[in-house]
């Protein structure tokens, strides 16, 4: 039986400077890359509101008006009951989705007909919620979108 002295491999000393670095890298780019998911959402929040708008334009071209606020967006997946009953309704709706979206953060648009800042208001509360705020904590506004 011979031992061998020369036997490759890597030192407990090597190991624990390859650790060192990796938990240095996620260290430096973790926070920079989990900032990105607010950029994100907040983009998303802004393609959801321009493709609801062009379903409640679709809408009101063809029943000449916007949904009231108490039927909601709603109106745009299925043929509203309460107030102006619409008469040129499309049987698919306006939406390809057959569900009310809600914003990046789970919670649902708020739409108003008639608006403050036009026929109507659409927007998300951002992430807090609450209306107001910066950052990602701010609205994302219909009437406001860049």
């Amino acid at each position: 039986m011979r031992i061998r002295n020369n036997e490759k491999g890597f030192t407990l000393i090597e190991i624990m400077v390859v650790i060192v670095i990796l938990a240095a890298l996620a260290a430096l780019v973790g926070p920079r890359i989990m900032g990105r998911s607010d950029d994100a959402k907040i983009a998303d929040a802004k393609v959801q509101i321009r493709n609801l708008e062009t379903g409640l334009k679709l809408y009101k071209l063809d029943n000449g008006v916007y949904p009231a606020t108490e039927q909601g967006l709603a109106a745009l997946i299925s043929k509203p009951t309460t107030g102006i009953i619409p008469k040129n309704y499309k049987p698919e709706g306006y939406l390809e989705s057959k569900n009310a979206p809600k914003d990046p953060w789970g919670n649902d648009y708020i739409y108003l007909s008639p608006g403050e800042h036009g026929d109507y208001d659409l927007y998300s509360l951002g992430a807090d919620g609450v209306k107001g705020g910066e950052g990602k904590n701010a609205d994302i506004e219909s009437w406001n979108l860049r």
